[in-house]
């Protein structure tokens, strides 16, 4: 209940925010022949900026903000909001270039300039987001963009509002736009400065490196100086190996060991981009910064009778966490584990599913894509009937818990809820952020 009262109020805040500057500059302007598309291209491009300063507040890792939602729908949210902010500035564009006079009665070119800058990086900030893939960006180098991109925009939009001062005219327009501003600033030195200090009074060092089945390997991370972090398990921390904190690109991964352990965390990564594939040749006792933990997809959020955990590929590594821990507090509460993978040899962490069967009351249920031959298990993909075939008869009372690829995830929520499971216990976390 608090968390839905939070996320009630965050809304709240969502709309306040996207509003006000709107009410506070159309206030008092009764200029003579402004006419409705005037001011409706007027709204439009202040409900644009405002949207754009929100999508640095839901980027930049800020706990309470993420809490109610979850990460992975927050940042579902900023991609969503980040096309309707474009759309309001393309349209006010488009408006204000056939309203000559409708700012002022001079006009500064400046305005016009610093606003189709603002605009001309929103549309490449979202292009290259879009179609990242295509143009052949790799992770590191399009998070670098975007940073770059999204900073020019919101600026140069800024510029652009206080040079069309009609609408900021007064005392208390100015300062409703200064408290504005200064509040995009502060954001910007918190993400860019004072967090990367405190992390980087946090190093830690890679301890071990392990390789997995399907290109993946699992780092050890021992803390440096200090006494670690505590974590639930299925949280995840962004990672940067071998480089500054205060580098702009760092890499979101779930941890992999028992929120129990002291002074030490694994994370398990696949080989996807750059950064990835040359993971398996960092040497030990390399510097490694952790920013974390974050997010909501835990055991220790929901309290329930047993667990169903529900992982594809890498997503192993949350359910393995949460299991690991489970073990190691010696809770006697059922589990069941679905694993989907394509074969049995890119099974990951397989060999320690199999020593969890021994500690814990564990059903481990593998579905394969395409089995070896002999093979009499599950095959295919997951579905309502295998649910239903080796989840125990009271399972409506568990928590259920699913990590993957969207496809996977649209398909495992409907299967649950085919089955009898209840919504609010159903709990995903999806890993195609970009």
């Amino acid at each position: 209940m608090t968390s839905v009262v939070r996320g009630i109020a965050w809304l709240g805040v969502f709309i306040g925010i996207c509003v006000a500057p709107l009410v506070f500059a159309l206030m008092s302007t009764d200029r003579a022949g402004q006419g409705f598309w005037t001011d409706f291209s007027v709204a439009l491009g202040f409900v644009g900026l405002a949207l754009m300063g929100i999508e640095f507040a839901l980027v930049a890792r800020v706990k309470p903000v993420a809490e109610p939602f979850g990460t992975d729908a927050v940042i579902d949210f900023h991609r969503q909001i980040g096309y309707a902010g474009l759309a309001f500035i393309v349209i006010h564009v488009a408006l204000s270039a056939d309203l000559d006079q409708a700012f002022t009665s001079g006009g500064t070119p400046a305005r016009v300039w610093f606003g189709g800058i603002a605009a001309a990086a929103l549309v490449v900030l979202v292009a290259s987001s879009v179609w990242r893939r295509r143009l052949r960006l790799s992770y590191e180098v399009w998070q670098l963009l975007h940073a770059v991109l999204a900073v020019v925009a919101v600026v140069a939009a800024l510029v652009h509002v206080l040079l069309v001062d009609y609408y900021v005219d007064s005392l208390w327009k100015q300062v409703l736009w200064s408290v504005m501003t200064a509040a995009f600033v502060w954001l910007l030195v918190w993400v860019r400065v004072l967090r990367p200090l405190r992390i980087r009074r946090r190093p830690w060092t890679v301890e071990r490196v392990t390789p997995e089945r399907d290109r993946t390997t699992v780092l050890t991370l021992r803390a440096s100086g200090h006494d670690g972090m505590r974590f639930e398990p299925g949280q995840f921390a962004w990672i940067t190996v071998g480089r500054s904190p205060f580098t702009i690109t760092s890499h979101p991964f779930s941890f992999c060991s028992s929120a129990e352990a002291d002074g030490s965390v694994e994370v398990a990564i696949k080989a996807a981009g750059d950064f990835t594939s040359s993971v398996a040749t960092v040497a030990p006792g390399t510097e490694v910064y952790l920013d974390g933990p974050h997010g909501v997809f835990s055991i220790d959020q929901y309290e329930g009778a047993g667990f169903c955990l529900i992982a594809g590929g890498v997503g192993i590594a949350p359910a393995m966490s949460m299991l690991e821990t489970l073990a190691d507090r010696g809770d006697a509460r059922p589990v069941v584990l679905f694993a989907g993978n394509r074969g049995w040899d890119s099974i990951i962490l397989r060999d320690r599913i199999d020593e969890l069967t021994g500690r814990l009351d564990l059903t481990v249920v593998h579905v394969l894509e395409k089995p070896p031959p002999g093979w009499t298990g599950e095959t295919g993909y997951l579905d309502a009937g295998i649910l239903a075939r080796h989840l125990p008869a009271g399972f409506r009372r568990f928590q259920f818990f699913a990590c993957g690829p969207t496809p996977m995830l649209h398909a495992v929520e409907a299967a649950l809820v085919g089955i009898g499971a209840p919504a609010d216990r159903i709990h995903t976390e999806r890993f195609d952020w970009v």
